[in-house]
Order: C-alpha cells, then sequence, then structure tokens
C-alpha cells in the first residue's frame, strides 16, 4: 500500500476499487447519485487522483480544493467536457477519459433509437398502455422503413462506423459522413460530404461527434430548414450540439418529421420541457454506455488509468 490517496465520486463495481486498492487509499462516495458538491470539495483535500464521471464538474474551485499534490483526473466517460482541460493543463494535472471503450454500446443504442423514431415504437407502446389500440387500421401509427434510405453521420468515430456497420444490412442505400477530414477505413463504406450536403441529403441523421467550441449549437433552426422534412435526427452525442429550442419549434413545424435523442441539455431534461410532449420525439435517459459490459470496461480502464500514474510517481 502506498501513500497515495485517490477520491472516488461514486459507486464503482469492485474489481475496480480492488484495483486501486492495490496502490493507494481510496476514499469512495459509495452512492448510485452524484456526490453533492460540498462532498466533492471536501473529498478530494490533498489527493493524488480523482475518480470522477460525466456528472461531476471537475472546475478551479475543485482544483484548488485538491491542491498541489493532485497529479490525475480519471473520468469514466468519453467525454471531457465536464473537466476544466486549460486549468488541468496549467497545473500539470493528467486528465484520462475511457475513449472508445464503449462505442459498441453507444451504436447499439443509436441503432435502437433509430428504429424507436422510425417505427414509432413509443407512440405504439403508449397506444397499447393506455387503451387505445382498437385493431388493425390501415393508416395507424405508420412509420418509414430503413430500406433504400440514405444515412447521415456527423462524426465518423468508432460510433459513428459502427452505427453505419449495423443499420447497412437493414437496407440502407448509401452511407455519408461528415468530419474533420476523410477517413481511409470509410473508403468504400462510406461517401465523405460537406456539412450542407449530410444535412441536405441524409434520410437518417446520426449526431456522433464531440461536444467543442466549434460543434456547440451546430444544430439551430437554419441547419433544420437545410435537411429533408422527412428526415430523422438521431444524437446520442452531446446534448449541447443541438439547440433544444429549435429543435422544438423544426419538431411541430414539421421541417424534420422526428428525432431520438439520449442526450439533452439540460441533463436530466425537465419533464415539463415542451420535448418531451412532442410524439415524434423520442428521448432516453443518456443511456448510451448502460451495458453491464461496457460500464465494467470503463470503471476498470479507468482505475487502471490513475494506477498507471501513481505507480510513475512512485518509481
Amino acid at each position: 500500500m502506498s501513500g497515495a490517496n485517490i477520491y472516488v465520486t461514486r459507486a464503482i463495481p469492485e474489481e475496480a476499487k480492488s484495483l486501486l486498492r492495490g496502490v493507494a487509499q481510496i476514499s469512495i462516495w459509495d452512492n448510485e447519485d452524484a456526490v453533492p458538491r460540498e462532498e466533492l470539495l471536501k473529498g478530494v483535500v490533498g489527493v493524488q487522483g480523482i475518480f470522477c464521471t460525466i456528472s461531476d464538474v471537475i472546475d478551479k474551485e475543485v482544483l484548488d480544493s485538491a491542491g498541489s499534490d493532485l497529479r490525475i483526473v480519471a473520468t469514466m466517460s468519453v467525454g471531457k467536457d465536464h473537466i476544466d482541460l486549460i486549468e488541468c493543463s496549467r497545473r500539470g494535472v493528467y486528465v484520462a477519459n475511457t475513449s472508445d471503450i464503449a462505442a459498441d454500446s453507444a451504436a447499439d443504442l443509436a441503432v435502437a433509437l433509430v428504429l424507436m423514431a422510425t417505427r414509432r415504437v413509443i407512440e405504439g407502446v403508449d397506444a397499447v398502455r393506455k387503451g387505445q389500440w382498437e385493431g388493425w387500421k390501415p393508416t395507424w401509427l405508420c412509420g418509414t422503413s430503413l430500406m433504400n434510405k440514405t444515412l447521415g453521420i456527423l462524426g465518423f468515430g468508432r460510433v459513428g462506423f459502427g452505427i453505419a456497420r449495423r443499420l447497412k444490412p437493414f437496407g440502407i442505400h448509401k452511407v455519408i459522413y461528415n468530419d474533420i477530414q476523410e477517413v481511409e477505413y470509410a473508403l468504400d463504406f462510406a461517401e465523405f460530404v460537406s456539412f450542407d450536403e449530410l444535412l441536405a441529403h441524409s434520410d437518417i441523421l446520426c449526431i456522433c461527434c464531440s461536444l467543442t467550441s466549434l460543434t456547440r449549437n451546430m444544430f439551430t433552426k437554419s441547419e433544420f430548414k437545410k435537411m429533408k422534412n422527412s428526415a430523422v435526427l438521431i444524437n446520442t452525442s452531446r446534448g449541447p450540439i443541438v439547440n433544444h429550442v429549435d429543435l422544438t419549434e423544426a419538431l411541430k413545424e414539421g421541417d424534420i418529421a422526428s428525432a431520438g435523442l439520449d442526450v439533452t441539455d439540460p441533463e436530466p431534461l425537465p419533464v415539463d420541457h415542451p420535448l418531451t410532449s412532442l410524439p415524434n420525439c423520442v428521448i432516453l435517459p443518456h443511456m448510451g454506455t448502460s451495458t453491464i459490459e461496457a460500464r465494467k470496461h470503463m470503471a476498470m480502464n479507468t482505475a487502471k488509468n490513475i494506477v498507471a500514474m501513481v505507480s510513475t510517481n512512485q518509481s
């Protein structure tokens, strides 16, 4: 056992705890709910490492509370937008994430959202539960088929590629994508297009890019106007990429047909938010990585990142 101290902001699998205990003393907010801000500020005092989640805002105040011994902030997430990366860099604090580990789980859920939004699955479930199912009707709850459709992907990394690979057997006619640059592994599988072309030609458009200063509020009223009025928008990336006020208007006015969201802004989305009452908007509570396998791998990877840093400092 070393003299290192690690603070863990959430209940995590026992395997990850055991790994951390092999190199450090650990303190844990052992709860499924997010650690209260006051507890977080107290818990990080004097630690060498912070094991956090996407719900924990690691800003200057938290870094100040941790002090000069802090060496690593490891997050059990792909995204790092909840961490003040500039301040961490200035202090020499390493930031580690769980990049790509949960890509398959995220891609699976995106496909589920595509099917729910295109085939009006939630409306069907609600109809049964509310006693509105009165037998077969020719035009009732008719959705749209994926056959011969154009699938658009914004951000063709592992998640974006995984979605395309999963949906291609449904009869997708064409896959188009936009990213910072063309990627070699997309050759003979997907076509690189401009952002405006992606908007104009996608029947289903999946957002899979990171949240940055360039992508924040990337989808507003003007972008929705450029899309097909039959288009389906899927966002499994980060909520602030889509302007929710403009999305609400676009869905009401028929600028696009429907949307499937696993991420919102804010999270959780208030129950009285206008989007929650729209029948053509499917909203999930950020479930992209919610598989037993993914969460275990994410926790273990986060723990390994901390162990690697603590072990390096000890040698």
